[in-house]
């Protein structure tokens, strides 16, 4: 396989399906696709016209994504801007294809890869990023999972566990990301619970209405982002948290604890609170405790470190800090607030600063942004 070869051909296929109407980021999830199709086709048989071949699978690939897009759009349309509470419509097969694409044949992680790009419309990049892993593993992890399921029967659905993880990702790319998924997350997941008598399906149905509640606050009038500390609880939707809370407590009378029961513990701890100053965050410790036994994900790890800080005193928290990877998506972050609360605002404003070079999301960046300028202004008058 000649990779210097497939590098070259890259820009003009991109700029093939540009010219074809594809946007550019579409196109370059298309090609990116392609170029693994390539990767394992052609060492055994390889092309006469190697552009020509590439062209033509991703612009099938770009097709293929469009058409689903649109199927996605539809089914959000057919949905009310704000998620009611209550009885859900009885006719829908859009969480009947979420259980299929999450098919036995299939690894839990290849299985959410593959919804989240074919049903839930999340581009390569978007998905990779939720998982942590480069785009191009992404890309051949989707593609191998399509491999495996194209010449099985989808007569065997697969397990609630996986599509709870799906509903998870998607539900997180609406609230943080660029395409507003928020709303259908929440519906599927209603009809699931209405459906399966599950205690982790109420444990995120109850996270999602908990966080969702928060969201007219999150966002300043010029959309800056609000830091949780500092958002305005007036703004709050009240209804959404008493329906989450009555959920949660419901589901945690089972004692069949789960981590979707667990992350909606500590959102119910934090719209409990008053104001930001009672927050019990020796609870949410607690609860942080429960969902590392429970995931030992180090993403879970780096937010209990900002507990910790909390609860017993940055150097704490910094100390909880250190046993983790610097490279954690947000540990920059976390760690540059826990300096500025211990009193070391000259390496708060550095790694602000670092952390801000480091963001995706652009209000998150500028938000970073903002806080090194913050202090840096400070000690300039100091």
């Amino acid at each position: 396989m000649d990779e210097t070869l497939l590098r070259d051909l890259t820009p003009g296929v991109l700029g093939i399906l540009v010219r074809r109407g594809a946007d550019f980021a579409a196109a370059e999830d298309a090609v990116q696709e392609a170029l693994v199709d390539a990767v394992r086709v052609w060492p055994a048989d390889p092309p006469r016209d190697a552009k020509g071949w590439l062209v033509t699978v991703a612009w099938r690939r770009f097709l293929d994504a469009a058409r689903a897009d649109a199927g996605r759009r539809r089914r959000e349309e057919s949905v009310d801007e704000e998620p009611a509470p209550g009885p859900v419509p009885a006719v829908d097969d859009t969480l009947q294809l979420y259980f299929l694409c999450a098919h036995p044949s299939l690894t839990p992680s290849s299985a959410v890869a593959l919804t989240l790009r074919a049903v839930g419309g999340l581009t390569t990049r978007q998905i990779a990023q939720a998982y942590l892993v480069p785009e191009a593993t992404m890309a051949q992890r989707i593609s191998r999972a399509k491999r495996t399921v194209s010449g099985v029967r989808f007569d065997r659905p697969g397990d609630v566990a996986t599509v709870l993880r799906v509903l998870y990702l998607v539900f997180n790319e609406g609230y943080s990301g660029d395409v507003d998924l928020v709303a259908e997350a929440i519906r599927l997941t209603r009809r699931l619970a209405a459906a399966i008598d599950h205690p982790e399906v109420a444990g995120l149905l109850a996270l999602m209405l908990l966080h969702h509640a928060r969201r007219a606050a999150r966002t300043g009038a010029d959309g800056s982002l609000v830091p949780l500390a500092e958002q305005d609880r007036g703004r709050w939707d009240t209804g959404a948290i008493a329906e989450g809370v009555a959920i949660l407590q419901g589901a945690l009378a089972r004692d069949r604890l789960g981590e979707f029961q667990a992350q909606a513990a500590v959102a119910a701890l934090h719209a409990d609170a008053p104001t930001a100053e009672e927050t019990d965050w020796v609870q949410i410790v607690e609860w942080y405790d429960e969902l590392a036994r429970l995931t030992d994900s180090p993403v879970v790890r780096l937010n209990r470190a900002v507990a910790v800080g909390e609860a017993d005193g940055p150097r704490a928290g910094l100390a909880a800090l250190a046993a983790l990877d610097g490279s954690l998506p947000r540990y920059t972050a976390v760690a540059a607030y826990l300096h500025e609360r211990d009193g070391d605002l000259k390496t708060a404003a550095r790694m602000y600063a670092e952390a801000a070079r480091k963001a995706t999301d652009l209000a998150e960046r500028d938000h970073l942004t903002r806080q090194a300028a913050r202090l840096n202004s400070t000690r300039g008058g100091a």
